[in-house]
């Protein structure tokens, strides 16, 4: 009896093992830009995971979530970012921001001084072949999105938000259950990486005002469904007393293929910045 020539997905795997060097990256994997998250995440976001990201309103997702899609097209990963709430010029004016290190309203009203001018031009010209392709949300949900992707073919989709997503004929936590559950199932058919920022309010009247996976909400999809569960917490939020203006936690309140815990963030408001407090990096 011959035996077949196919190779065997296990085969694949062995030989992927075999291939990774000590410190290179698993195949398959997408980085986040930030060393300490990815080292938590065994070297990165997996393709035909959903990540999503949540927080309270005004913590910084979607400037949070604009620095993964920056740090991982840098890194040659191509990168589709889809806005419900901003233009297209808005959220390239951010990019500039983020990474000259300038506020928004000096950018719009041009009262950057020479250096800081300089310093923008700069970004500019070295982002040009390296930023993400960025778009609206499209309105049709997800059937269009899914025709989006056939002109992009991105290996890493960022949704911010998931309210934008969702359907408008139902409650909100059936809306969300559906796009959660749609957005997971895209990430699998594509095998890319889908990332969806989520907000969540409300979570200032009580003790501890960290995300729970609880408060995701959407019948419980978020749990079930996503591969990588984020929390974003800035305690100066809440504790306007204290001096920790910056100080923000990263929780991983899920991680289907690892350990949770949390990785230290320090936000620099004032430009839309978010940076590893272990290893600052770019």
């Amino acid at each position: 009896m011959t035996r077949s020539t196919d190779i065997s997905p296990l085969s694949v795997l062995l030989a992927r093992v075999d291939a990774v060097t000590d410190g290179a990256p698993p195949a398959g994997t997408i980085t986040s830009g930030f060393p300490s998250l990815d080292k938590m995440l065994g070297g990165g976001f997996r393709r035909g995971d959903l990540v999503v990201i949540g927080g309270d309103t005004a913590s910084g997702k979607s400037a949070l979530a604009l620095a993964l899609a920056i740090r991982a097209a840098v890194a040659a990963t191509r990168v589709l970012f889809l806005s419900g709430e901003m233009t297209v010029e808005r959220v390239l004016e951010r990019v500039i921001a983020i990474e000259a290190r300038t506020t928004i309203d000096d950018l719009r009203l041009g009262t950057l001084d020479e250096k800081e001018r300089a310093k923008a031009g700069a970004v500019a010209l070295d982002l040009r072949d390296h930023l993400p392709v960025v778009d609206r949300i499209p309105a049709g949900g997800i059937g269009e999105l899914s025709s989006l992707l056939e002109g992009v073919r991105p290996d890493l989709l960022i949704v911010d938000s998931l309210s934008s997503l969702a359907p408008r004929d139902l409650d909100r936590d059936q809306a969300w259950a559906r796009a959660v559950r749609d957005l997971k199932e895209l990430a699998l058919d594509r095998n890319i990486v889908v990332l969806a920022t989520a907000e969540l309010p409300n979570l200032a009247p009580r003790a501890d005002a960290r995300p729970t996976l609880e408060d995701f909400g959407a019948l419980g999809a978020v749990r079930r469904h996503a591969d990588v569960v984020l929390a974003l917490y800035r305690p100066e939020m809440y504790e306007q007393a204290r001096d920790i203006a910056g100080a923000t936690e990263l929780i991983v309140r899920k991680n289907r293929n690892g350990p949770t815990g949390y990785v230290d963030l320090y936000f620099y408001a004032q430009w839309l910045r978010f940076e590893d407090m272990l290893d600052p990096g770019r």
